[in-house]
C-alpha cells in the first residue's frame, strides 16, 4: 500500500490520483505553478500545515477506492 507522503511531487501525486486536485484547491494549495515541488515546499510556501494537508490527501484517496493507508 502505497501512502502520500510530504515528499512527494505534487504532479505525481495528481497523475496518480485525480481525485486529489480537490483537496490541494480545497487547502489552497498551488497545484499548478508549485506541482513540480514536494507537497512539503509548496505548503509551507503557501502557509498551509502540511500535516493536515498529508492526511486530507491520504483520506480523499480512500474514499475513492484507493489502497492508501492514512496511519504511519
Amino acid at each position: 500500500m502505497e501512502t502520500i507522503t510530504r515528499d512527494m511531487i505534487i504532479n505525481d501525486v495528481i497523475r496518480k490520483h485525480p481525485e486529489t486536485i480537490r483537496v490541494f484547491n480545497e487547502y489552497k494549495v498551488d497545484s499548478c505553478c508549485g506541482g513540480g515541488a514536494p507537497i512539503e515546499t509548496t505548503a509551507k510556501r503557501d502557509g498551509i500545515d502540511v500535516e493536515p494537508l498529508v492526511k486530507a490527501l491520504n483520506v480523499a484517496v480512500q474514499a475513492a477506492g484507493g489502497t492508501v493507508r492514512t496511519s504511519r
